[in-house]
């Protein structure tokens, strides 16, 4: 549902060697196999650390509808360290795998990981324990499993997912699109909220030749502010334009590229407007007279509240972790999802919310990832049994590391 293109910076990205039946640092990956649904998957061992017997599976983010099915390379990296890496390396399996669909597949991506384990257990036997960690699409998908089969999973840490009510998530994009509409009419060719095979095609140049030169006009920053404002967009305030472009790129993108597939995957259109009340215009009469206005298909919304909302009731733990000002997946959600959970009596007992201060999704660093993955093993296996971490990150890392550890009551590498 969510792109990822912006899922770690470019010039910390490195990508991983395309050789995967080779050792790496802490990983030897088998070759990448076929699921029977089509998906691709991939399982890597620790190479010289002893396996405790352990499973970590990776659910990846969003990938835009149209894409081949692959497993992506770029969601693996953080911060130029491969996540099969540092869990190989910490004694854990790993498995991975494309999901069976690109664009919104949720619900193919929970089918394929539960399939996955059979393929793991099949290969190296059953795991004692199975921890399922994801981020954005990802995210929603650890979490609605987790919810679904708490005897299958010990316990997840879900990133930057769309966890408190998958409709606000569509409304937040699709309130994004329809506004944009007011403030620069036309500039998107057709329909609004069906957009042309043609302009999906070429969108990415489209968008660079025709709509970014014109919605960043000086002459029209006046616009810009306003329909920021009205959309809700974030931005990081000591880089406004440099970041709000990032989220207007990504808004207009989804819109463009993936309401088609989303449309087609829910079963009918999902985005409903024809009660909502903008605010944030100089003229909000204006503004609210001249929107386009749509109707959800009750078939969709059905779908999104039956099998895309989550219910917060968690019998094993769960760490989501979310930036302030994420741009694709607002930070509301997490607040949405610790409100059901204290409904339901999990949080804190079973549900613990991290808050990074940042712009941008899924932006976090390794430190960060990996102190919420052992904050998910201190409520899991306890204190004693969180493996010391430090030595495999950067150097640069290390003491944010130790300073986040220390602040979630982990145990210190050096003890």
């Amino acid at each position: 549902m969510i792109t990822i293109k912006r899922l770690i910076p470019l010039a910390l990205l490195i990508m991983l060697v395309t050789n995967y039946s080779t050792a790496q640092a802490g990983s030897i990956c088998n070759p990448d196999k076929q699921q029977a649904s089509g998906s691709i998957y991939r399982i890597c061992m620790p190479a010289t650390t002893p396996y405790n017997g352990d499973l970590v599976i990776w659910a990846h983010g969003f990938q835009d509808a149209g894409m081949a099915v692959q497993i992506p390379e770029d969601q693996i990296v953080i911060n130029g360290v491969a996540l099969n890496d540092i869990i190989n390396g910490m004694g854990f399996g790993f498995a991975t795998n494309s999901y069976s669909k690109t664009g919104l597949a949720v619900r193919q991506g929970m089918d394929d990981i539960l399939d996955l384990i059979n393929l793991y257990t099949a290969e190296q036997g059953a795991p004692n324990r199975i921890y399922l960690t994801g981020a954005s699409e990802g995210g929603l998908i650890t979490t609605l499993l987790l919810e679904a089969h708490p005897d299958i999973f010990a316990g997840g840490l879900a990133t930057c997912g769309p966890v408190g009510s998958f409709p606000y998530q569509i409304n937040y994009l699709g309130d994004a699109r329809a506004t944009f509409e007011v403030f620069f009419p036309g500039l998107i060719p057709g329909d609004v909220f069906n957009p042309s095979q043609s302009l999906i095609d070429g969108w990415s140049l489209y968008y660079e030749q025709v709509v970014m030169p014109v919605v960043f006009d000086p002459l029209n920053r006046n616009k810009l502010d306003q329909w920021v404002k009205v959309a809700k967009l974030p931005y990081d305030a000591t880089d406004y334009l440099n970041t709000v472009e990032i989220s207007v790129r990504d808004v207009l993108r989804y819109n463009v590229v993936n309401t088609l597939d989303a449309t087609a995957t829910l079963g009918g259109f999902p985005f409903s407007n024809r009660s909502r009340w903008y605010r944030g215009s100089s003229n909000d009469i204006w503004l609210n007279l001249a929107v386009p206005r749509a109707d959800a298909e009750p078939v969709a919304l059905d779908e999104m509240k039956t099998r895309y909302n989550t219910s917060g009731q968690l019998l094993s733990p769960l760490v989501t972790m979310h930036t302030s000002g994420d741009q694709q997946v607002p930070y509301l959600h997490q607040t949405l999802y610790s409100l059901k959970t204290l409904q339901s009596g999990a949080l804190f007992n079973q549900h613990v919310p991290l808050r990074i201060e940042r712009f941008e999704h899924c932006n976090f660093k390794i430190s960060e990832v990996l102190a919420g993955f052992s904050l998910l093993l201190k409520k899991t296996v306890g204190l004693e049994n969180v493996p010391a971490v430090t030595y495999m990150l950067p150097v640069s890392q290390q003491a944010e590391y130790e300073a986040l550890a220390a602040s979630y009551g982990l145990m210190s590498v050096a003890e």
